[in-house]
């Protein structure tokens, strides 16, 4: 600490660059500092620091690190400690730039496994980003000694050294009562549990907070079921058994809002959310239409065949994918990694993908469409792959013939009216349309090709992440929008960092695009810091993204190069 200080006294007012001399590793009274990165100038980006403090400052429980689910919740709790703090920070540090600021990658509502707090058995490491004060371009020695020795020390008194234990076995407990959520719903075959009480809407389109004066969820009887969870706990709630659930009602009754809750269930959320206890499949991915995005050897022929001009399905490419095809690129692709249930909201559906209703079935001969809508394919994936879809429909009665379950939506109040839909179809039967089974049962296996990434002789070229939805390849961007699962720009950080790991290794020669993706994944279960090149010792601003999302945007590279084998 007084080396650190004696430094930085040393340094005062010389070039900015002279900071370089304080890299390294500081003992003060309770924690050890560590400088691993500092930036070259006042206006870069900012300097990367980690706080190591010992068990014995700071104890750790056993019994909190004995499940994964538990490592990362009491990692979560640490970290909500220390955003709260660094955004109540009062010390003020003059300079110009980035002078005196602190910054943290703190959580958003769901709680995932991230690199900014590292809990092990002997130590707790906590990583932060700090703007070392300058004077123009010259080294504010004083503002940075109270930055170090000010600052910092009160934001670990008022985050690690001052939350309590109990509130950190709060955080255990809710993680063993999702899990075991999460257990019941393999053992009985939902694909989602919906607790009674929970607060569904969200505060605003930009806030993800929950909304004031919501109405709460309250299960329909027929759907209603009893979990005895961990720590005394019992739960009532809406089970979504596996199959094809459908969820219609008039519009702005809270169809797609139910739908949003079980998409985001796939995260365990923290306390106070809401939707501590809505669980999700943790496979599921949201199927959309996507107009203009890339597809690289794709396999659409279940739905798309016999295009005009004898265009191949079974290996489909386009660098501009109309709503149709991106929709039936989006299901075969989310397929091939996995997922074993598909969310679709029609609102973001492609219409001609959907359905094509029976006077359009007079009108146009089979032999000149070339779309087979997703409600003649639905039956025969659920069928015969055991998937499950829950579609979200309020202008087609005509998915009622291949629902399972159908759930109405009134006033945010669902009602199962299974029953009542079944007696329609018998009133009113839709047209039978006679197609051509599919082959779900042999998924496409394609690789994806090292020719993908360049050689790596030029210096320039880096990938980086540009906010929640878009990296830059090179000069390339590529950009995914629609992948709304993808939740935390720290993800995106993540899968960035994969990208730069496969390039680092031109793709690594997989058998396969599937296990080139659980190969990452089972990579990220060693650490996430695995796949990192750079600033390992303070991998600070990355979180676990799903498989899912890593292969949704590989998919979305316009210089992928997939082969099928």
């Amino acid at each position: 600490m007084n080396r650190l200080k004696n430094n930085l006294l040393q340094i005062d007012r010389k070039s900015y660059k002279a900071y370089k001399q304080i890299a390294g590793s500081y003992t003060y009274p309770r924690y050890t500092l560590h400088i691993d990165y500092v930036q070259g100038d006042p206006f870069a980006s900012p300097s990367k620091i980690r706080i190591v403090i010992p068990e014995k400052e700071r104890h750790i429980a056993s019994e909190w690190l004995e499940t994964k689910s538990r490592r990362v919740a009491v990692e979560d709790a640490f970290a909500r400690a220390v955003d709260k703090a660094v955004k109540q920070n009062k010390v003020s540090i003059n300079g110009s730039g980035k002078s005196g600021m602190i910054a943290f990658d703190g959580p958003g509502q769901e709680i995932l496994e991230r690199t900014a707090v590292n809990i092990a058995k002997q130590e707790i490491a906590v990583c932060l980003s700090v703007g070392l004060p300058a004077n123009g371009r010259s080294i504010n020695g004083k503002e940075a000694i109270k930055l170090f020795n000010q600052a910092i020390p009160d934001l670990l008194e008022n985050s690690t050294f001052k939350i309590l234990d109990k509130d950190i076995q709060q955080a255990v407990q809710l993680a063993d009562q999702q899990e075991a959520i999460w257990q019941a719903m393999k053992e009985n075959n939902w694909v989602s549990f919906i607790a009674n009480g929970s607060i569904l809407p969200r505060k605003s389109g930009v806030s993800d907070l929950p909304a004031g004066g919501a109405i709460a969820f309250q299960s329909p009887p027929e759907d209603e079921v009893e979990l005895t969870l961990p720590h005394g706990k019992i739960v009532k709630g809406m089970a979504v058994k596996q199959g094809v659930t459908l969820i219609t009602g008039g519009g702005y009754h809270g169809k797609s809002t139910l739908l949003q809750a079980i998409e985001r269930g796939i995260y365990p959320h923290c306390q106070g959310d809401g939707r501590e206890f809505i669980c999700t499949d943790p496979s599921a991915v949201k199927i959309r239409a996507e107009d203009g995005r890339e597809i690289s050897s794709v396999n659409i022929s279940p739905f798309i065949s016999n295009l005009p001009h004898g265009k191949d399905t079974t290996s489909f490419s386009t660098m501009n994918a109309s709503g149709s095809t991106s929709q039936a690129a989006n299901v075969m692709e989310a397929l091939e990694v996995g997922a074993e249930t598909l969310l679709i909201d029609e609102d973001t559906s492609a219409t001609n993908f959907m359905i094509r209703d029976s006077r359009m079935q007079k009108l146009i001969d089979p032999e000149n469409e070339p779309i087979t809508p997703f409600i003649h394919r639905i039956r025969q994936l659920v069928d015969e792959t055991d998937k499950s879809v829950v579609l979200v429909t309020g202008g087609s009665g005509d998915y009622f013939a291949v629902a399972d379950t159908v759930i109405l939506m009134k006033e945010y109040k669902p009602k199962n009216v299974t029953q009542r839909a079944k007696e329609i179809i018998k009133e009113d039967p839709i047209a039978n349309s006679n197609v051509e089974p599919a082959d779900f049962t042999s998924l496409q296996n394609r690789q994806l090709l090292a020719s993908t990434f360049p050689k790596q002789t030029d210096k320039r070229f880096k990938i980086q992440a540009k906010g929640q939805f878009q990296i830059l390849f090179g000069k390339e961007p590529i950009t995914f929008a629609y992948t709304e699962q993808l939740v935390d720009a720290s993800q995106t950080r993540m899968i960035a960092e994969i990208i730069q790991y496969l390039y680092r290794n031109e793709g690594s020669n997989f058998s396969s695009f599937e296990a080139l993706i659980q190969h990452i994944d089972e990579k990220m279960d060693q650490g996430l810091e695995k796949l990192t090149k750079s600033n390992e010792k303070h991998p600070g601003d990355l979180a676990r993204p799903r498989k899912n999302e890593i292969a949704a945007v590989l998919n979305r590279m316009r210089k992928a190069k997939f082969s099928m084998k």
